[in-house]
């Protein structure tokens, strides 16, 4: 079993891998910004080395000075937390380099699908159902707004390369199309430095069903059932459930098999989701998050197993603790996230010291935390 453990995330995610690292007797290692110094997630680790300025570029998305923290430190295994470099696979190839274990995805998986367009190809020929729509090697704006202009509207404009909502663009009408591509174009190439775009069709009101999977590295693959996340606001999730209510289970069981058809496909090894559109009967593959979601909490809820320890173990080299038909499944569970922001001002990001923050002590009632009373919010993550 890995004894040492260094989390390269900050916030809430750190202080639940931590929960788990102490109950295994794992030494936990945080690394900091300026900005996170007396942070909560620092205080809760054994040890936490500062790895550099408040940007995240600088800091906490610097694959060379978190390799630089892990060896400093002495911990074996790192565990990538998700956002930051959770779905880098240069991240996670540097870590397996300097001899670490990525507590994740081998670094072909994470590679497979970070870019929408070749996931979407392979997927197709795999069988697995996807939306229609034009996933070419040709990207010049004329060819897409030719492409476009073939599928029909309303359409949905998607960065190859992106993630978690950013940069979509949803078209209506034709006269939208031309600044729609642009300003896409734009956006995918600032914020993911690859201005590929993928065009799909809209549709007005899916839902947004996902499945967890789970693999090791000696071809165990099981699937810990499925969750709702359609309650959204800018195409970012607030409600997350599990089960997903109202699917029929012949539904549901095409569902989890298809991720699992996912998973196999690219040599899956860890905790793994696979999101699905819903629009009615019919489902379509829209990406895979290639780490640890933040809703994996409903998961665990219901199926009472805890993910980050299945995941430090298969990291160590050992099997899944449980095949297919061990797996159960009890009862019915919500997450709501709870946001820093000021709904006067659009629901705006807000920053600042927290006061007074108190969370409820109920039975059935989890609570995941990365702030208590007296820390500060950030204005820079």
């Amino acid at each position: 079993m890995i004894e040492s453990l260094l989390v390269a995330n900050r916030g809430e995610i750190a202080c639940r891998i931590f929960r788990t690292a102490r109950r295994l007797g794992l030494r936990t290692i945080a690394v900091f910004s300026d900005a996170d110094a007396a942070a909560r997630h620092v205080r809760e680790a054994d040890e936490a080395v500062h790895i550099g300025p408040a940007a995240a570029r600088e800091s906490y998305l610097n694959i060379a000075r978190i390799i630089e923290a892990a060896r400093a430190s002495g911990a074996q295994a790192v565990h990538p937390g998700y956002g930051f470099l959770a779905e880098n696979h240069e991240f996670a190839q540097a870590c397996l380099d300097a001899g670490l274990s990525f507590v994740g995805p081998p670094p072909a998986a994470i590679a497979a699908m970070g870019s929408k367009i070749l996931a979407k190809r392979r997927l197709t020929a795999a069988g697995v159902p996807v939306l229609p729509g034009y996933a070419g090697r040709e990207q010049d704006l004329r060819r897409l707004a030719s492409e476009a202009e073939r599928l029909g509207l309303p359409l949905i404009i998607k960065p190859a390369a992106g993630g978690g909502g950013k940069g979509m663009q949803i078209v209506r009408a034709a006269a939208e199309l031309d600044t729609a591509l642009a300003a896409a174009r734009r956006l995918a190439e600032s914020a993911f430095g690859d201005g590929s775009l993928l065009l799909e069709r809209y549709l007005p009101a899916p839902r947004h069903i996902e499945v967890q999977v789970f693999a090791d590295s000696r071809g165990n693959l099981v699937h810990l059932g499925e969750r709702d996340c359609s309650t959204q606001r800018r195409h970012q999730k607030l409600i997350e459930e599990a089960p997903a209510p109202g699917l029929p289970e012949p539904l549901r069981e095409r569902l989890r098999a298809a991720a699992l058809v996912v998973a196999r496909e690219i040599g899956y090894v860890s905790a793994g989701t696979v999101e699905f559109l819903l629009d009615g009967g019919e489902f379509y593959f829209m990406e895979m998050n290639t780490r640890l979601q933040v809703e994996h909490t409903v998961t665990e809820a219901v199926t009472g197993l805890d993910l980050v320890e299945w995941q430090l173990r298969v990291a160590a080299g050992e099997p899944l603790p449980l095949g297919q038909s061990e797996v159960r499944f009890e009862g019915h569970a919500i997450e709501a996230r709870v946001c820093a922001e000021d709904p006067e001002r659009g629901f705006l990001p807000s920053a600042g010291r927290l006061a007074l923050l108190e969370w409820p002590e109920l039975p059935c009632v989890r609570v995941d935390a990365g702030f208590a009373t007296g820390d500060t919010v950030p204005d820079c993550y």
